[in-house]
């Protein structure tokens, strides 16, 4: 079964959406992931007019990119920002989208609450009535405090639904996870509740912000594809590229980012 393999718009921070689309599809790829993360990169986001909802819209389908993931990251431990993450759901079904990623707490503004994992899970059961009549899946990403997939399958298993998975980032269990943290241990305990993955490589020291193309950091993709493989996981994958605190010099460097990170997956054996 071939695996589908999206970028994440979110590699494209800083730039425009239309830019984010022209660099994927010349590099290759035939799915994105869209990002409306809040106060960060809002390429697309429910306040949209629904006039240029429509016009990304048609970009997309000129483009050939289908939207199979909605990167909408809401503190889901803040019930006033439950709200917020439901405009969020309704905008990836708007989009076509079968997954919507979030983080337990907020990616890149503070939180402003914080619960217990039992309490974080009946927030999150909240949702699955929006997730039913949505048909979406939501992929709860490893991300600060609840960095590694060990953690974040206790949360997935408190509330027991096939609509919740992990999304698992694998740079992320690296840079929040805790020291010397094997990252082949942390999929493999996890692995069975991995439904979406943000494909993501670190270099650098442990908490140094650098996320390279594919291949040009210290990340053994090819042990996690092993184990992957193992376990009958064709979850979906969703390349990020984050760079450094500096940020890409310029848009060419992004999109050969993205090129490189095709390149890499190719020769790793994928049919992209």
């Amino acid at each position: 079964m071939k695996r589908i393999i999206a970028v994440n718009s979110n590699t494209y921070h800083g730039f425009s959406l239309k830019q984010a689309i022209a660099g994927i599809k010349a590099a290759g790829f035939n799915y994105i992931e869209l990002t409306a993360t809040k106060g960060w990169t809002e390429h697309v986001f429910p306040t949209m007019s629904l006039r240029k909802l429509y016009e990304i819209e048609d970009q997309l389908i000129e483009a050939g990119l289908t939207p199979i993931s909605l990167s909408g990251h809401t503190n889901l431990m803040d019930n006033n920002r439950i709200d917020d993450f439901i405009a969020n759901i309704r905008l990836a079904h708007f989009f076509g989208c079968k997954y919507i990623i979030s983080s337990i707490g907020e990616a890149h503004l503070q939180d402003e609450a914080e619960l217990s994992d039992q309490k974080t899970a009946a927030n999150i059961k909240s949702l699955i009535p929006y997730l039913e009549e949505y048909k979406l899946i939501l992929g709860l990403e490893n991300h600060g405090k609840h960095g590694t997939g060990k953690h974040l399958k206790k949360i997935v298993e408190l509330v027991d639904s096939e609509r919740v998975v992990i999304n698992y980032d694998t740079a992320n269990a690296i840079f929040y996870g805790e020291e010397n943290l094997d990252l082949e241990t942390d999929l493999k305990s996890a692995v069975e509740k991995v439904g979406h993955l943000h494909l993501k490589d670190k270099a650098g020291s442990q908490k140094e912000w650098n996320f390279p193309a594919l291949g040009k950091g210290k990340i053994d993709f090819e042990s996690l594809f092993k184990i992957l493989k193992e376990n009958n996981n064709n979850s979906p994958f969703s390349i990020e590229i984050e760079f450094t605190e500096e940020g890409p010099t310029d848009l060419a460097e992004v999109n050969e980012a993205v090129r490189e990170s095709y390149q890499f997956l190719k020769i790793a054996g994928f049919d992209i």
